[in-house]
Order: C-alpha cells, then structure tokens, then sequence
C-alpha cells in the first residue's frame, strides 16, 4: 500500500502579515490545473448531515460530475436534530412541522444544483449537546451505535457503488459534532472492511477502494489567504479575529478542532463556485443567504484561492503529492 507523504503545499509562508502581500496572493496559474475528463470513474463523499456536502467539497464534486465522473454523496443521517438556523426561511411553518421531511427536499435539490447522486445511509441525527457536563447522546442516534452496526450501510453502499476514491472528514471530524466523528470513523472502517472478503460477507462482493481524503475546508492557509485578500481589496473580513488570534500564536493550531493534516491535494474547481452556492442556498432552513457561508464574495474565491483542499490519508496505488486530481495514479 503507498503512504503518501504530507509535504504541505504552503511550508514557507511566513506567520504575521506577509510583506509584498499583494505579489504573494498571486495565483500562479501552473498550480490551477483543471479537472481532466474523468469518464469511468467514480467518487463516493461520506458526509454526517444534509448540508454538509454543500459547504465542504461541493464546488470539487460538480466539477468532476462535469467531467464525466459519477459522484454521489452518502449523508449517514438526515439531519433530523438540527436547528432551523434561517429564520427568513419561506417553508418556516413546514419546518417546524416536519424538519426531516423538509431537510430531504433539501437535499435533493443541492444535488441536482451540483449534477452529483445521492444515497441516506439511514441514521438518526444525534443533535449537538450543549452544557457542562453535556448531557448524553439521544438513545439510538447515530454516536451511539457500533462501530460495526454503523459501518455496515456505508460498506455495501461501497461494495455496490465500487468507487475508486472516497472523501470523508478528519479524526475530529473536521468540527467536533458527535455525528462528524462518527463519520470519520464509520468512513475508515468501511474503506479497510469493504476489501475484506472476511467481513460482512452478507453485503456483496468485496472491493477495494483506491483512495481515501480528508477534506479540508478549515486549512489556516486558505483561510489566511482569503482574509488578507478581502483586506487588500477593503472587504470587511470575516476571518479577522481567528487570524489574529492565530499570528499571535503560529505554534497553535488556527482551528483547535482541526488535526494537523498538511493539504497534499488541491482541485482547480472555481467555475463551479456558483454550483455551490446553489447547493447552499437549496439548504434554507440551514443557511442563510446573507450569512457566514457567503461572507467572502465568490470573486474573492475565483481569484485568489481557486480550489477546494484535502488530504490524501490512504491509497493503495502509487500516487506521490502534492496532487492536482484525485484520480491521480488511477488513469
């Protein structure tokens, strides 16, 4: 099996504010390599909710839907638990009374604006405690499971769809929401068990996935770069207080949820930033239009940071990084 070997895309970039920000926010255009025709090919995105898939990883996967590839995302539960967090919502009332039912509406209409395939894994939400001490998980809620019990939905979901790449969160589950670790952890059983022929045997024919990603929505990078962009062009930042706080401190991490996983892949993907949005906003009763996710204005995207990041964690093909396609050492 290759081990690929994190060599961090950015090593050199200094801690405080660079000088010569300008000519360093440059995008050399050798590293916006686009999407190659990916025909045959096919890509499977763990998520834990409804709406995940649109604010982490979208703006990738319509690209190599575009491209030819089939793309589906696996949400393990639908998101019952969740808060209605867009009060302007236009379905509000339909909201209170019957949230999952709208949240699949949703989310049927986030993958027809990313052009991608979409399969409920089938668990329930286990909500996200609150207090000290935090009260338990809800009886039966998807943290609560098995390893084994939960894993198993997800192994011949991959046994039938027999992806060649798979996509998930980190051991923190990129925030620590009960549900996203479970995600992480249920997405590394089911990429080592669906090879096995051992293990669950009941599921289908073995098959062995190629690849295994990190996504990495949350990299101090990006987030340094599309601050001291919206800076330089007079743009109120939403990400001042987190970088000033992590200048102070560069030995710290940015996000303290986040493992430190270096990006060794990087999508070209920014002609399909308005596919994400769409996503986005197809999730009303979770996204506000005029909210956080839509702080930075797309353009500052295209610009300046015209990809979308991620780990390479696992492959059983040689593939060295850093990487510009996540079928590299497949085609």
């Amino acid at each position: 099996m290759f081990i690929p070997t994190s060599l961090g895309l950015f090593a050199g970039r200094q801690t405080g504010r660079p000088d010569g920000i300008e000519e360093q926010l440059i995008v050399e255009e050798s590293r916006v390599v686009p999407v190659p025709p990916s025909e045959g090919f096919r890509l499977l995105a763990v998520h834990a909710h409804p709406d995940d898939e649109s604010s982490k990883g979208a703006a990738m996967m319509a690209a190599y839907a575009h491209a030819g590839a089939r793309v589906m995302v696996a949400s393990c539960t639908g998101g019952e638990r969740g808060d209605i967090l867009n009060a302007s919502a236009g379905e509000l009332a339909h909201a209170h009374r019957d949230l999952a039912g709208l949240r699949r509406k949703e989310m049927a209409e986030a993958a027809a604006a990313l052009g991608i395939e979409h399969r409920w894994i089938g668990f329930v939400d286990s909500g996200l405690p609150q207090g000290d001490p935090l009260p338990p998980l809800p009886f039966g809620s998807f943290a609560t499971q098995s390893l084994e019990r939960a894993a198993a939905p997800l192994v011949k979901l991959i046994r039938e769809f027999r992806p060649q790449v798979m996509t998930t969160y980190d051991e923190n589950g990129g925030y620590p929401h009960p549900d996203h670790i479970m995600t992480h952890r249920v997405s590394v059983e089911a990429f080592e068990a669906a090879a096995d022929p051992a293990r669950y045997p009941e599921l289908g024919e073995p098959w062995e996935v190629s690849k295994l990603y990190y996504d990495r929505a949350f990299s101090p990078d990006r987030i340094r770069t599309l601050h001291y962009a919206m800076v330089e062009n007079g743009i109120d930042s939403p990400y001042e207080e987190r970088v000033k706080a992590f200048e102070a401190h560069p030995d710290e991490e940015m996000f303290r949820w986040v493992s430190p996983h270096e990006t060794t892949t990087q999508i070209a993907c920014s002609d399909f930033f308005e596919a994400r949005d769409r996503a986005l906003v197809a999730h009303r009763t979770q996204i506000d239009p005029e909210g956080f996710f839509f702080a930075v204005p797309t353009w500052v995207y295209e610009k300046y940071w015209p990809w979308e990041d991620y780990t390479l964690v696992t492959s059983r093909v040689e593939a060295p990084t850093p990487e510009t396609d996540l079928f590299a050492g497949l085609r």
